[in-house]
């Protein structure tokens, strides 16, 4: 079964760690393999990756995209995560939850609980101020 990828116009994709970019308009793709894919609007530059919870997102997706590397970005993770915790430790469940998705393997999952830790960031930030 394919996946099917509609993209607009100059939409920016990676697919399998190459960075693809639909040079016209609307373009249908059809992935008939397993491969690591995100749309432009999941993927975080590393220069956007500005707080704890960004850099983690960061590098949970350097673990889908570049999986030669994967060992070198868990251990990036986990000081991430360990100063993250000690910092707020009210991102437990967060953390256990991302952290579950990446021993799993599975890091897009891990990808998506990440968002909830970055949003949950967000609003310990506002509330602080």
């Amino acid at each position: 079964m394919s996946l099917k990828i509609t993209l607009k116009g100059n939409e920016r994709l990676i697919v399998g760690g190459a960075v693809v970019r639909n040079g016209g308009k609307g373009t249908i793709l059809f992935i008939e393999n397993t491969v690591p894919i995100l749309r432009e609007k999941d993927i975080l530059g590393e220069k956007d990756a500005t707080t704890p919870c960004k850099r983690v997102y960061f590098t949970i997706q350097l673990m889908y995209i570049d999986e030669a590397n994967v060992p070198q970005y868990r251990t990036t993770y986990l000081d991430l995560a360990r100063d993250i915790l000690e910092a707020a430790p009210s991102t437990a469940s967060y953390l256990e939850q991302i952290s579950t998705r990446i021993e799993d393997g599975n890091y897009y999952q891990a990808l998506k609980a990440a968002r909830n830790l970055i949003e949950y960031e967000e609003e310990l930030l506002k509330n602080a101020n």
